[in-house]
């Protein structure tokens, strides 16, 4: 998973004492490795905020229009008028006089197409009328995906200001590879990063009040009845609601759309885009469903419950798809339909639209193990999903919630319409670990005071007790890895920096190990293969079903995995003939015409005994060796296939000094021959 980070939000919760290229190093080395590094700025040089001043139908064309705008003759080398105003020709519907808008002067690239073929702007005549640069859309402007008009800048400011500067355009985007971190679901938010990089650079960091002290939300100022229940306690360990009156649903402002768009996400209306902007800020998803859609598939007053999927349950998604689904998935429902998959997806038929009146806002913690089984076993692949099989900490919940609900009723306009909805198993309680600086030094390899090993630590918000020479370590809520005194070992050494602990190899005595026939035996089976010029692979131990009958293998006599990594490698292969197949597959759609490729692995297959009853599973050691020839490389290389095949067998029997012989299949033989092997080209090898 990758995670795209605004340096310039970063700067909003946690001072950056470093040049941005020393940031990016500082991250790799003691966050995570950094994918990309992307100077956002580049692409927004030279647009400005320009005001339409006066505008006049195209003479030559009835859609087109003829804008004189204002700059504050803040761009050079571009021709004006009398009055310092410069002439643009616009299509946009929403074009009017007094207007502020994103002009991209001449010589400009359109910021869209800065990844692709770069189209750079330049003045022109369209339709008789000299054109300067243009007024450019949402999408133009890579901020949103609107092309119906062109972007109003919804900010006062006064024209010739540049864009960047408007909307803190002039920004780096690190895109960093989480995988170091799945331990860390905190560090699936900028919040949570931010912490992080004050941590490493030895800056205390204290998190903003709601997060550390959920917001009071007040009392109702309408009443609209809900239901909310919890019936998979053990799958859901917190599960809140809150519903909320008289929401105007409409575009986010153009600040919010912009960050969005940076890190990944599309700007979809100002409720989804608030749980989204949220969800990246604190790595806690959240969801909003109409309330009166809920309120038409409930059998009376709207009803909103967490509970295992049942049989039936069917659900079109906001992706379009239509699933069925089975226990153990999570289904949030009314009392007679589905209408999301916990952790996972909302469902179509109660997605939050223009239509809009009243929602209910949901953030629950879901089980990681399930949401992660529920994903694989599905397909479904969300930002959800990505923290949620991180394990969020329930104890953010009312937080979270509590604050997205006051960003609703400022951006949206709506009201508080009902309790907040608090339905949880137990909460967990963050431990206390003790641990002394001794301890710490011990293991570390360098020498640290109990006040150094305080600082670093309350610098990422643990607090902190001392008795005597011991201290008394407890994680913030959101440090779900933190149990052992060796936890507060690694945390200390990595914002120190494991590059600043002294290099000393430990000393032991090495006695050389024995030799092991076997092993020693397939190396020289590796050996022999590659010197006669064949390629070894090293593929999965797990395939596709369709992938086993395609080989002609019964996937029934496989063992099928019930949490498999992806739902292309689900059953333990049988032989290692499907996984070679595939490669010479994927190599002869590549133009590869003739190719030697081998693999020395293992496979498993079913065991029973006489009376019917699953035994333990049967593994053996394969050598498969795969020779393929296309037709046209045949005449012009050494033949075909099946000749190839018995060079490199008479090869490997000269080698190991035994000798094979080969029995040609017949039309009937003693046993089925089954796909891929045709039997007028193939044959059984015999030891002798």
């Amino acid at each position: 998973m990758f995670m795209k980070i605004s340096v310039n939000w970063i700067r909003q919760f946690t001072d950056i004492k470093c040049s941005v290229d020393e940031l990016v190093t500082k991250i790799g080395a003691q966050l995570g490795a950094v994918e990309e590094v992307i100077a956002l700025g580049e692409r927004y040089e030279g647009i400005v905020v320009a005001k339409i001043v006066s505008i006049k139908k195209h003479a030559n064309a009835d859609k087109l229009n003829v804008c004189k705008i204002d700059d504050a003759g803040v761009v050079k080398q571009v021709e004006r008028d009398a009055d310092g105003l410069v002439q643009v020709v616009c299509g946009a519907p929403n074009v009017r006089e007094g207007m502020l808008v994103a002009w991209i002067p001449p010589g400009n690239v359109v910021p869209s197409t800065w990844d692709n073929e770069q189209f750079k702007l330049e003045s022109r005549e369209i339709r008789g009328v000299v054109s300067n640069g243009m007024l450019a859309s949402g999408r133009e402007l890579a901020i949103n995906d609107d092309h119906e008009g062109i972007l109003e800048v919804d900010v006062d400011v006064l024209p010739g200001k540049t864009l960047s500067e408007v909307y803190q355009l002039d920004d780096v985007i690190i895109d960093i590879e989480n995988k170091m971190f799945t331990h860390r679901p905190d560090c699936f938010g900028i919040l949570g990063v931010a912490r992080e990089i004050a941590g490493i650079q030895d800056i205390e960091f204290r998190s903003p009040d709601w997060y550390t002290h959920a917001v009071k939300l007040g009392a109702p100022a309408k009443k609209l009845p809900l239901t909310v229940v919890n019936k998979a306690t053990d799958l859901v360990s917190r599960f809140m609601a809150v519903p909320i009156a008289d929401v105007q649903v409409g575009p986010s402002s153009v600040a919010v759309q912009s960050f969005l768009t940076r890190v990944g996400l599309k700007p979809i209306n100002n409720i989804v885009d608030v749980t989204n902007l949220i969800m990246v800020l604190t790595a806690q998803p959240l969801h909003a469903y109409d309330y009166d859609k809920v309120k038409k598939l409930s059998s009376g007053q709207p009803v909103l419950v967490a509970r295992e999927a049942e049989k039936g349950d069917e659900l079109e998604l906001l992706n379009g798809k239509t699933v069925k689904f089975e226990a153990p998935a999570v289904m949030i429902a009314t009392d007679q339909y589905p209408v999301g998959v916990g952790g996972v997806m909302g469902g179509a038929e109660t997605e939050v639209d223009a239509s809009t009146k009243n929602i209910i806002l949901e953030c629950a913690s879901f089980d990681m193990y399930n949401v992660r089984r529920t994903s694989m076993h599905y397909g479904l692949f969300t930002d959800a999903v990505t923290r949620f099989n991180k394990g969020q900490s329930p104890l953010q919940n009312e937080r979270v919630l509590n604050y997205a609900a006051q960003m609703i009723q400022d951006v949206a306009k709506g009201v508080i319409a009902g309790e907040t909805y608090d339905k949880s198993a137990k909460l967990p309680v963050q431990p206390t670990v003790k641990v002394t600086p001794g301890f710490i030094s011990e293991r570390l390899g360098v020498q640290l005071t109990k006040n150094r090993v305080a600082t670093l630590l309350s610098n990422v918000e643990f607090e902190m007790a001392a008795k005597d020479e011991v201290l008394q370590v407890t994680p913030p809520f959101w440090r779900t890895d933190i149990a052992i005194p060796e936890d507060i070992v690694e945390e200390v050494g990595r914002l120190l920096g494991y590059d600043t602990l002294p290099q000393v190899l430990p000393q032991r005595e090495v006695a050389p190990a024995v030799s092991n026939n076997r092993l020693s035996f397939k190396q020289r089976l590796r050996n022999i293969l590659a010197r006669a010029g064949a390629n070894e692979l090293l593929t999965y131990s797990f395939v596709h079903g369709d992938l086993l009958e395609k080989a002609g293998q019964d996937p029934a006599q496989a063992f099928r995995l019930s949490n498999a990594l992806s739902p292309d490698l689900q059953y333990f292969r049988l032989s290692l003939t499907p996984s070679l197949l595939d490669k010479v597959h994927n190599n002869h759609k590549a133009g590869v015409g003739a190719m030697a490729i081998f693999e020395m692995n293992k496979a498993h297959q079913k065991a029973y005994a006489t009376d019917g009853k699953e035994q333990v599973p049967r593994e053996f050691d394969i050598l498969a060796l795969v020779l393929s020839v296309s037709d046209k490389a045949a005449k012009t290389t050494a033949g075909a296939a099946f000749y190839q095949a018995r060079q490199y067998l008479d090869f490997l029997s000269e080698q190991l000094g035994i000798e094979l012989t080969l029995m040609p299949f017949e039309k009937e033989m003693d046993f089925p021959v089954s796909r891929p092997f045709d039997w007028k080209r193939s044959a059984l090898i015999g030891v002798t």
